[in-house]
């Protein structure tokens, strides 16, 4: 009976967190992403030609955010850890918003690049405290089922961003005279500002202070997240905060790993719909705006699909390497095949199932830093393992950007695409591989355990 009541608490208090902390943080997260990548929409629906711009030039400008995004991401998320989630995401979210409102009025190509640089320095920090947040709030052997819902965001914000980015831009002129992709950043980042301010008074840093848990669900999560962090203490007590994160080898493959699922990542979404665009000269085929921009989303609603059915499967098992690394390798050969495609069906379905690689591995790989990381060491190792996997944001978006304008076409940045994730492949399986440490020992399902 005893038993019973406690399973019946554990179960109830996961289903609160997740329903009343999940949706919002990824909310929140849908927005971040749609800001972040809405250059994309703007790009080929009268921006780049607005501001007299080169391939190389709008892959620069889609890169250098991550470059003020690099520089803060490690002491946003200790700023995090020592203030407080709820009000350090609040600040970074409407921080973001005013950035990205303006865009609405960038008249050049420098301007450009300077709030590109400007809204990496004030998103630093969000998405890692998001993924940390979450992590707090649930023991480890919840944290694949609730990262997973929270990455949903992610390939949503395509399906449902892509179409709401065109109708947006639809509107040419028709408010204050803007430009319709001018009205589109102006229409993406009010929703920041005012969501920023909702964060501050919804939020909540931790079980203890949640007032809408009972007694019993705020003493059974606070109980099981403190003795999970007595282990990983005790198991790493010869190593202490940023110290334990910047010293350890497996963060830093887990830097490289993530660099290859972030290299593709954002060489799909800032390009993509320009290669949508091209499909006409390619295949002498026409589309209009509203259906380029459902063109682009259908990649993603698959993703979104496979990423919850592949991260259910890995909550179930045990997340293991093959959860990421299987997906690393599908990517990795299905992004050149897209290239050799005979018409823009084929092409799409070929990009789909790169999304979809993508998006299944990602809310697994993010169980792992905090199965050996804790505390201040946990804030500065994700932080660190973000910053250096979006070292591949800035070089996705330029490389892509010059290699085609030197080769003339995408075939060469794509096998470059595909060549970085057969590295986050390969980088998974040796890790797998590796003898047991003091660190996995307090964390017998460790998604490294090469099962």
């Amino acid at each position: 009976m005893e038993h019973a009541a406690a399973s019946s608490v554990e179960t109830s208090a996961i289903r609160k967190v997740a329903w009343r902390l999940v949706p919002f943080v990824a909310l929140m997260f849908f927005i971040n992403y749609l800001d972040r990548t809405a250059i994309s929409f703007a790009a080929p629906n009268g921006m780049n030609a607005d501001l007299a711009l080169s391939a190389a030039q709008f892959g620069f400008a889609s890169g250098i955010f991550f470059v003020g995004y690099i520089l803060l991401e490690v002491p946003s998320n200790l700023a995090l850890h020592r203030f407080g989630a709820r009000k350090w995401l609040a600040r970074i979210m409407v921080s973001w918003g005013i950035v990205a409102l303006l865009f609405t009025w960038v008249d050049s190509a420098g301007g450009l690049y300077f709030l590109r640089f400007m809204l990496g320095v004030a998103e630093a920090g969000f998405f890692p405290g998001a993924i940390l947040f979450l992590s707090l709030w649930v023991p480890a052997r919840y944290r694949s089922r609730i990262l997973a819902l929270f990455y949903l965001a992610q390939p949503l914000t395509t399906v449902i961003g892509a179409p709401l980015a065109a109708l947006l831009i639809q509107h040419d002129g028709a408010f204050f005279g803007l430009a319709g992709w001018r009205f589109m950043f102006f229409g993406v980042a009010i929703p920041a500002i005012l969501l920023g301010i909702v964060a501050w008074f919804y939020l909540v840093d931790r079980p203890a202070d949640a007032r809408w848990l009972t007694a019993e669900e705020k003493t059974w999560l606070t109980t099981e997240l403190e003795r999970e962090s007595r282990q990983k203490l005790g198991a790493n007590q010869e190593k202490k905060g940023l110290e334990q994160a910047f010293s350890s080898g497996r963060v830093w493959a887990l830097c490289g790993i993530y660099f290859g699922f972030i290299y593709g990542l954002y060489a799909l979404a800032f390009f993509l719909p320009t290669i949508i665009g091209g499909f006409e000269a390619q295949f002498g085929t026409h589309f209009g705006l509203m259906q380029k921009g459902l063109i682009t989303a259908v990649p993603y609603l698959p993703a979104a699909i496979v990423l919850y059915f592949w991260s259910r499967d890995a909550t179930r098992r045990g997340v293991r390497s093959w959860h990421i690394a299987l997906p690393a390798f599908t990517g990795a050969l299905s992004v050149p095949l897209a290239l050799y495609m005979e018409s823009p069906a084929a092409t799409i379905a070929m990009i789909t199932i790169t999304a979809c690689s993508i998006f299944a591995a990602l809310p697994n790989f993010w169980t792992l830093p905090t199965r050996f990381l804790d505390g201040a060491a946990a804030a500065a190792g994700v932080a660190l393992i973000n910053t250096i996997g979006n070292i591949a944001g800035f070089s996705s978006g330029y490389l892509t950007g010059a290699l085609h304008d030197l080769s003339g076409g995408y075939t060469v940045p794509m096998f470059v695409v595909g060549g970085f994730m057969a590295m986050a492949g390969i980088m998974m399986l040796i890790i797998s591989r590796e003898p047991a440490t003091s660190s996995r020992r307090a964390t017998p399902h460790n998604a490294t355990a090469g099962h």
